[in-house]
């Protein structure tokens, strides 16, 4: 694999994308990516049609190579995980503007922080801390979004975890560990936000997986294996959250896939392949979660993907391209799962984007 990908891992994931209504009614529709190479975040306004502007004094200054961001369900405060700085940088976001305005510290973090989860209310912050092998838990504060690590934090989990996911509202919490080929799954104090392993784990998984999605029910968990081609999936059982492999998996995807989103309605998935340079689509058995590749899949895109984020509309679909440097964007047909593309993309990042959260 070359250079630019393995750049991605510690300067491109994961968290990949938070798709939850967490936006302010006046700034509205918005989204913001993280610029790695740049130490910067730049925001945008969607329009109806999709479009996107940049808002003003975009791009905001970050830490060292930010390589992913979250934003809090209460639409105040907005999280960048800094991978060269091994520190998360904490922002409030203006409700009228969407300007961010960093505050006076960074917390603490492992070793290349790589990417971001938050448990539905807000409670708890989660990261990957990819070159110490650990999970990070932080307390949120729900009047200043400061940070403190909880009792027992770091965790230790597998070779390399770089992406990671919470389900059912925080219940869960599933990691991918790049290195050792597997998924760890952990149960989360409800009351503290400590993990416990969940008998079984961790779970074998393809060659290096390097993004983990579920679907908004909960109900299953898809893994991209950047070497192996291919997307592994799982049910998740709701009571002990352990993993079950769906028949079929792993399924066939593109070259080198290493991002997922899938659609707010929970009917299809999307893949970008950071190898082949496109999208790879596929519908959702809705009793199986066994996945089918759609029609006309895959959907070329731009140079060296390594995000896919659906806005919160579930309308539009975005790619960051981290060689040509750009978003790429597409409508999303809600019937067939489609893709075609929007008037005005792809956009000019002018430096390699990262990682995407989109608000409304």
């Amino acid at each position: 694999m070359d250079s630019i990908r393995r750049f991605s891992v510690f300067a491109a994931w994961l968290a990949i994308v938070g798709l939850v209504n967490c936006g302010s009614d006046k700034l509205g529709h918005a989204a913001y990516v993280t610029l790695g190479s740049a130490n910067g975040i730049a925001g945008y306004k969607i329009s109806s049609s999709g479009k996107l502007s940049r808002l003003s004094g975009s791009p905001f200054a970050a830490g060292s190579s930010p390589s992913s961001v979250y934003i809090h369900p209460s639409k105040k405060f907005l999280y960048v995980a800094n991978g060269g700085g091994g520190n998360i940088s904490l922002f409030t976001i203006d409700s009228s503007s969407g300007t961010l305005t960093e505050g006076s510290s960074r917390a603490k973090a492992g070793t290349n922080p790589s990417s971001l989860a938050m448990d539905s209310k807000g409670k708890f912050l989660f990261v990957t801390d990819a070159g110490s092998n650990e999970i990070s838990v932080y307390s949120a504060d729900s009047s200043s979004g400061d940070l403190s690590q909880v009792t027992g934090s770091p965790f230790p989990v597998g070779s390399k975890p770089v992406a990671l996911t919470s389900c059912s509202g925080g219940k869960f919490l599933y990691v991918a560990n790049a290195t050792a080929g597997t998924v760890s799954a952990f149960a989360v104090s409800s009351s503290s936000g400590g993990l416990t392993q969940i008998t079984g784990s961790p779970y074998p998984v393809g060659s290096d997986p390097y993004s983990v999605a579920t679907d908004s029910s909960g109900r299953f968990l898809y893994v991209a294996n950047l070497e192996g081609g291919s997307v592994s999936a799982f049910t998740v059982d709701s009571s002990s959250g352990a993993l079950t492999a769906i028949s079929g998996s792993p399924f066939k995807a593109g070259t080198n896939p290493i991002s997922l989103a899938v659609d707010t309605s929970g009917k299809f998935l999307y893949v970008g392949n950071s190898g082949s340079n496109d999208v790879s689509a596929f519908s959702i058995d809705s009793s199986t979660g066994a996945l089918t590749e759609l029609s006309g899949s895959p959907f070329s895109s731009g140079s060296t993907p390594v995000f896919t984020a659906i806005d919160t509309t579930g309308k539009f679909l975005f790619v960051g391209n981290q060689s040509s440097t750009n978003i790429y964007e597409y409508s999303i047909n809600s019937t067939t799962g489609a893709l075609a593309d929007v008037s005005g993309s792809p956009y000019s990042t002018s430096s390699a984007p990262t990682s995407m959260f989109t608000i409304e």
